[in-house]
């Protein structure tokens, strides 16, 4: 497999953070392991997922002009593919709980992250985007398949 190849198969990993050193800390940890892209802002993001094909978004809950909950809500109807996670430093179960319930979020992580069990985090979470888009086609398939049945079906009636 060339590079080129190596790097398109990467996870595509999207990192929200008002903290430059997070940024660059997530970065230098995970580089090797996925494709990443980082943002300063919500508005960074944005930008971001209009440009390129996300799997898993990670954002900072306490950022300074819209929470990371307010981000992911924003974001749903636009992008509700890719798989959300929650970081924060805080242990505010009010945030957990709307990121659960408006943000879709998948899971919810404490700061200081733990290297190890944040990339088993974020593989566990492209299992489930994997998943759901392999429904997806699935689904398609199947309509296509039910659409041609029907028309052969109506055919055979008029005959």
């Amino acid at each position: 497999m060339t590079d080129a190849n190596k790097e398109k198969e990467k996870i595509h990993v999207l990192y929200v953070d008002d903290e430059e050193h997070n940024l660059v800390s997530f970065k230098a940890s995970f580089r090797r392991s996925f494709k990443i892209w980082t943002a300063i802002s919500a508005d960074d993001a944005r930008d971001i997922l209009e440009k390129e094909e996300i799997h898993i978004i990670i954002t900072d809950q306490r950022m300074p002009d819209e929470t990371g909950v307010e981000f992911l809500v924003s974001i749903l109807d636009k992008h509700p593919e890719p798989i959300r996670m929650l970081l924060t430093g805080y242990s505010d179960i009010e945030a957990v709980i709307d990121s659960i319930n408006k943000g879709q979020v998948y899971r919810y992580i404490t700061k200081p992250w733990n290297d190890k069990q944040l990339e088993l985090s974020i593989r566990n979470a492209h299992e489930v985007y994997s998943l759901r888009k392999e429904n997806k086609i699935l689904f398609e398939k199947l309509k296509k398949a039910n659409e041609q049945l029907e028309f052969l079906l109506r055919q055979k009636l008029l005959d």
